[in-house]
This record gives structure tokens, sequence and C-alpha cells, in this order.
């Protein structure tokens, strides 16, 4: 009964709409939620809709300066106060009853040519979460910056790389840390493509086919800070593709950083001793006097988690409905949009902080890039350079060596295996001498001679960095180019306002 306001005045008490249970678990909720997230949002439209209307010559400037004068006399803190008492079915309604008392209704009714509910509640969601789409980015690149900043002191620190949980190569800490900002770097181009998305003007579209009125679509997208239309009227109704790119780029930032934290909480323990949370984000035990429990990257975690899951529920919501005006896409699924970008937000500003503050033991990772056969990748690919033999020759060799060398590893046992072993598996003994093998058996020359684009090397880390702090640079001036966007629009509406109040004079 979405076009309803009042009852009809022949209905019966039982069948007078809206029904107590109706109001209670439907329009109340509406309404709260409306106030706490669309209300600036609703007084823009008002205003840019008035001005749209005087400008075309839908409407009397006369006219317009009341409508104007009334919206911009509307007491927020009021209207922020008012609990829903059924005599308004939302938000809308309360609001234009509103602007009736305060000019009449042959003036106030004026605003409502050429517009619907439908256009201004896709127009107000756009609006808001254009802006939580940006602070996400924005947060998000802050994670990247952080982690930029701490492998651009790691490119020496090493460290061994994991392939199926299980220690691989030896690899440097700012490898690892540039893997995960390239992710981000796409996470931040993820949310870039689905703020262009949102930021389309669907004002005007009216209930879904548009109106007869001459007027200009265009105009209020500009007073509004839109950067175009949502041009096909059906569509901009219907369609909700505009969340639901929200929620997959959303959700995709999730599960990338989840990795991450996984990660870093498995180097918090004492097995692996790879990284120490500052003591500002840890907590004690209760009863164990030693405890440092690892909280925040904890709770970091579950609200990734927490906004994975309601970027899923988003898209639920949004599936099989169908393609037109339905209210599965409105009001109760949009608090579920934003609880799902403040969890995000909320994970990305304490993970930002928290790694900011945490140390790294430089130690501890060397020993351990220094062990478990990590480096006999390089001795079979010396093997192939100076020895003349196929990889999987020289591949046969080291695994041979690495057998006879039983669990404990050492280099100088490596090298005489290899020796040991070659006239068996290549028909010949070794040209090379020792130094040769021991030398490829080192993790700092294991890393050092991988300088191909992308490797560990410290000059092709280096390469990485500058390349991600461009990266980083040009989505800075992207969001710097939107904030300014979405702060200045408001003072076109003002400034339009303004000039039609001098007209008068």
């Amino acid at each position: 009964m979405k076009d309803r306001r009042r009852p009809s005045p022949s209905s019966s008490a039982s069948q007078r709409f809206p029904a107590p249970i109706y109001s209670e678990t439907v329009l109340a909720v509406n309404f709260e939620d409306a106030k706490k997230f669309f209300l600036e949002a609703l007084l823009e439209i008002h205003a840019a809709h008035t001005l749209m209307l005087s400008r075309q010559g839908i409407i009397p400037e006369s006219d317009a300066r009341a409508i104007l004068g009334a919206i911009s006399g509307l007491d927020r803190q009021a209207i922020l106060a008012a609990r829903y008492d059924g005599q308004y079915e939302d938000l809308f309604f309360y609001l234009q009853d509103l602007l009736v008392e305060k000019c009449g209704t042959d003036v106030a009714g004026k605003i409502n040519t050429a517009l619907s509910r439908n256009d201004i509640d896709l127009t107000l969601y756009r609006m808001r979460l254009r802006r939580e789409v940006t602070r996400i980015a924005a947060e998000t690149a802050e994670v990247r910056q952080v982690l930029l900043e701490m492998a651009a002191t790691h490119t020496k620190t090493l460290m061994p790389a994991y392939t199926h949980t299980q220690p691989a190569q030896p690899t440097t800490l700012a490898h690892y840390l540039l893997g995960a900002a390239e992710f981000l770097g796409r996470d931040i181009q993820r949310l870039r493509a689905a703020f262009a998305t949102i930021n389309r003007n669907p004002l005007g579209a009216c209930a879904i086919t548009t109106t007869g009125f001459p007027i200009d679509r265009n105009y209020t997208a500009r007073l509004l800070g839109f950067e175009g239309l949502q041009e096909n009227s059906y569509g901009a109704i219907a369609a909700i593709d505009y969340v639901c790119e929200a929620a997959g780029a959303i959700a995709v930032l999730t599960v990338n950083l989840g990795k991450l934290v996984q990660d870093l909480l498995l180097w918090c323990m004492e097995e692996f001793h790879f990284l120490r949370l500052s003591n500002a984000y840890v907590q004690a035990s209760s009863i164990m006097p030693q405890k440092r429990n690892p909280v925040a990257l904890e709770h970091t975690r579950i609200l990734l988690s927490k906004a994975f899951g309601q970027a899923q529920a988003v898209l639920a919501c949004a599936h099989n409905t169908p393609f037109g005006d339905i209210v599965d896409s409105e009001d109760d699924l949009q608090p579920l949009v934003f609880s799902m970008c403040a969890d995000t937000s909320r994970a990305l500003r304490l993970f930002a902080a928290l790694m900011s503050d945490a140390e790294v033991d430089r130690k501890e990772m060397r020993r351990r890039a220094e062990g478990s056969f990590l480096t006999v990748t390089e001795l079979a690919d010396t093997l192939v350079r100076e020895e003349a033999v196929s990889f999987l020759v020289a591949h046969r060799l080291v695994a041979a060596a690495v057998e006879a060398s039983g669990r404990e590893y050492s280099p100088k046992r490596m090298a005489a295996e290899i020796k040991r072993l070659a006239p068996e598996i290549l028909g010949r003994k070794l040209r090379k001498p020792s130094e040769v093998w021991l030398r490829a058996l080192d993790p700092k020359y294991f890393v050092g001679i991988r300088k191909v684009a992308g490797g560990p090397a410290p000059e092709a880390v280096k390469a990485q960095i500058v390349n991600a702090r461009k990266e980083q640079a040009e989505a800075h001036e992207w969001l710097e180019a939107k904030r300014t966007l979405l702060e200045s629009y408001p003072d076109r509406i003002r400034d339009a306002a303004a000039a039609t109040r001098k007209t008068s004079q």
C-alpha cells in the first residue's frame, strides 16, 4: 500500500491502514531509519526539484521561493526527535505536512509535480551510498599506505614464503606485503567502479515512466552532485545493480583482507614469533598473567567476516526479485547496506592503526628462511645453469639429496650429497666446486637473484613500491575530487536558492 497515506473515511476500524502490527514491525522502524540515514538527502532533493520546476517555468518563482523558505526553515532537531504515531505513513508524508503548515497546500503541493516517492527513494539511497563507498575507498587506501611504508623498510628482511601452509621458499617481508598492497589497489579500483555506477541521477524517472512536464534531469543531477543520469527511467527505478556492485566490491575487499589477517594472527603465535602487536592492541588474561592476546586482529577478522556476510545478504535479498518497483530493495534493505559499510569501515580503521604500531622479529624470520630446505629450488636452478642439465634431471638430483640429508637441514650436507649422488643420477661428477652449491643455498642469494619483474629481489621490490606509490597518488587524487564533489554540491543548491530570492527583490 505504498501510495496510501491516510485511511479512507469509509474504512472500518479493523481494516484501517495502518494495522497496528504493520506500524510496529514496518512503518515505525522504517521511519526511524529514514531519519537516521536520509533526512538531509530528502531535503536536498526537495530543494533541487523545486529549483528545477521554477527554472523550467513549471511553477511560479514566487511559489518556489516560498517552498525553499519552508524547507530551510524546518527544525531538523525536532524532526529527528519525532516518533512514529501512525498519522503519516513515512518520513516523506511527515515532511510534506510540515511544508503544508508553513506555506499552505496550494503552494507546498506543487513540489509533488513530476515527482514520486519511487525516484526520490532511489535518489536518496544513491546519495547516501556514494558517501559510504568513498569513505571505504579512502580507508582502504590508508591501509594500503601503511603496508607500503612497512614494505619500504623491509626490502631485505628475509622470511619464508608459504604454499599449502608449508614453508616453501625464501622471500622478503616487503615482497609479501606488496602482494597485499596489490590486491588492495584492485579493491580501490573496484570501489571506484562502484562509485561510478552509483553516482548517476535517477530523479525525474518519477514512478517509472518519467512525466509529461518539461523537466530538466541534468539540472537536478548537477545540483545534487551526480555525474550523469541513470538514463532509462524504467531501469532507474527497477535496477538494483548499483547496490549489488557496491556489495560485491566490499565482499571481495573483506575476503582479501581477511586472508591477510588470518596469516598475521598465526604470525603472532609464539610458535611463529614473526609479529608483535603494540601493548595498546593486546589484552591480558584474567587468569594467566603471561598472556598477550592479539584481540585487535581477532576483532578485525570478525568485523570483516560480518561485513562479508552482510554483503552476501544484500545480494540474497536482491536475488529473484521482480524487475520493477519493489520494497525488497527499498526501506528494509538499506540499513543492511549501511551496516555492511559500517563494519567494513571499523575493520579497515582498526587494521591500519594496529599495523602502524606492530613490530616484526627480523631475526626469527631470517632463521626460518635459512632452514627447512627452502633454498633448494635455487640449487636445482644453479645445476641447470652451471652443469647444463635439464631442470627435470636437476630436480631429481636435488630431491635425492634432500631425502639423503634427513630431516635436519644443513647446507654443507646438501652440497656434499649432490656431489655424492651426481655420478649415479647424472652419470658423471659435478664440474663446479662446493662453493657454487653453497652460494645457491644462501637465502640472501636466493632472493637477490630473483630480479624478474614482481620478484623479491630488492631492486624488483623497490620498482614495485614506486609503481604502487604512483597508484596511491592517483587514488588520492580521485578521492580528493570525489570529496570535493560531495562537499560542494549543497553549495550549488544554496546558491541557486539565493539567486531565486534575489529575483524577488
